[in-house]
């Protein structure tokens, strides 16, 4: 463990106890008098709940769930942690909660479950429906979590989605959109090596072709080697990973055979989010790239190659999971925009093309900054995240896909306002010491 993790470890546990948590439910509705109560609770509510009995639809109107989303985790896969529990996934709940508020504006519920299958947290998925208008899993071990995605898509009618797999998948689009930029050659004609085969690296591939790489300028590369139809585990993994499966059966038009070092040569662009580095990647293999590369080393807190040993061996546009490294790529600059879109168009489902549409937008933000340190914002730079909702919105109507329809100006103006505001009153809190300075002696 490095100096600097420590210091922040220490920090984190102790500010979590002086704070008891990051977040807390106030009311949003005025109360001056008892006659208040009339209103918002008895007798007065019955008729808000006859409304939307008549049409359910109107919750999106009268209460919270048009803002209103679950963080689902059963703590099976919880950062770089693994399996920790319900319990121990709480804390990174709440912190996902935390940003979902301040960058998206979106009121969200940590909601860890404790579950023996894949299906009883789809069960609770269909359970809990009425009282959100998305769910977001979280930390969901692989390939469990592309089975709950499936079902759960399949059978709500609310924006669903899996952190881990779409919204990596949208950041990493993101930038390998503005790094092929940089280096003057065209995504759709590259060739592109994933290093790890988990949910991130699987859907950033399905992602990617959906886009318009061709699959078969895609290898693949798990713990056993490089994924081709082939492979001794084939028929085991049509089985207990489809989704897998699907991908070695179509990418790798070479047929290349081997390990991390043979995936790499000639390649234009490689994606690691696998173990913990140094030297998972060497500098002789990045080496062996094709001219200009691009290295994406998204292993935290250490990457595959550290990004100085990339540029050393001839990489063009190196990018990390870090944020004290330029370039990251992280999925905090993709769900905050993608759920205040989704949600202001009250969309029933959460398709590959508006993850598309999310990557595009973020990636044209960065505008005329375009370097090779510049590939993305960051989320100091919070004005394209209504512009990312704005994008979402406008897609989910053309596919049909919205409750209601929303031109760009005006997604974009409800967003930034919902924004500024959930900004706004978290600062004005702060300012007025009701959320109290419990960290200035320690940081």
């Amino acid at each position: 463990m490095s100096e600097e993790s420590s210091k922040w470890f220490k920090i984190a546990i102790e500010a979590s106890r002086r704070y008891g948590g990051k977040i807390m439910i106030l009311p949003k509705v005025p109360v001056r008098s008892l006659q208040d109560f009339s209103i918002w609770y008895t007798p007065g509510v019955a008729a808000v709940s006859k409304e939307i009995n008549a049409d359910v639809d109107k919750s999106f109107e009268y209460t919270w769930r048009w803002n209103a989303i679950a963080i689902l985790t059963d703590g099976s896969r919880v950062l770089g942690l693994g399996n920790v529990g319900p319990e121990a996934a709480m804390p990174v709940m709440e912190g996902k909660s935390l940003l979902f508020k301040y960058l998206g504006g979106v009121d969200a519920v940590p909601l860890p479950v404790r579950v023996k299958t894949q299906d009883d947290i789809v069960n609770i998925g269909k359970t809990i429906e009425p009282a959100f208008g998305g769910i977001n899993l979280e930390d969901i071990e692989s390939p469990k979590c592309f089975h709950i995605l499936e079902k759960l898509r399949e059978e709500l009618k609310i924006a669903v989605w899996h952190d881990d797999q779409q919204g990596t998948a949208g950041a990493i689009l993101a930038g390998l959109i503005n790094a092929f930029k940089v280096v003057g050659k065209k995504i759709e004609d590259s060739t592109i090596a994933f290093i790890g085969a988990g949910a991130s690296n699987i859907a950033a591939a399905r992602v990617l072709i959906k886009y318009g790489v061709k699959p078969g300028n895609i290898i693949l590369v798990d713990s056993k080697g490089i994924l081709h139809p082939e492979r001794e585990d084939m028929d085991k993994l049509m089985l207990t990973n489809p989704w897998k499966y699907d991908l070695a059966i179509k990418t790798n038009a070479e047929r290349r055979k081997g390990g991390i070092k043979e995936a790499l040569v000639g390649i234009d662009a490689v994606v690691a989010a696998s173990v913990q580095g140094p030297g998972v990647i060497k500098k002789e293999w990045v080496r062996s790239m094709n001219k200009d590369p691009i290295v994406f080393a998204l292993a935290n807190p250490i990457p595959e190659i550290w990004p100085w040993e990339a540029k050393e061996a001839g990489a063009k546009v190196v990018a990390t999971g870090r944020s004290d490294f330029p370039n990251q790529v992280n999925n905090s600059l993709v769900f905050p925009g993608v759920f205040r879109g989704s949600l202001d168009a009250r969309v029933r489902t959460i398709t590959d093309e508006l993850i598309i549409a999310a990557a595009q937008e973020i990636a044209n933000f960065v505008g005329d900054k375009l370097s090779e340190d510049k590939i993305l914002p960051t989320m100091e730079e919070w004005d394209f995240y209504p512009r990312v909702a704005a994008a979402v919105a406008v897609k989910a109507a053309e596919l049909g896909v919205a409750r209601r329809s929303l031109t760009w100006k005006e997604e974009y103006e409800r967003a930034k306002e919902v924004i500024a505001s959930a900004r706004l009153m978290i600062e004005t809190l702060f300012g007025k010491g009701l959320i109290k300075d419990l960290l200035s002696d320690m940081t």
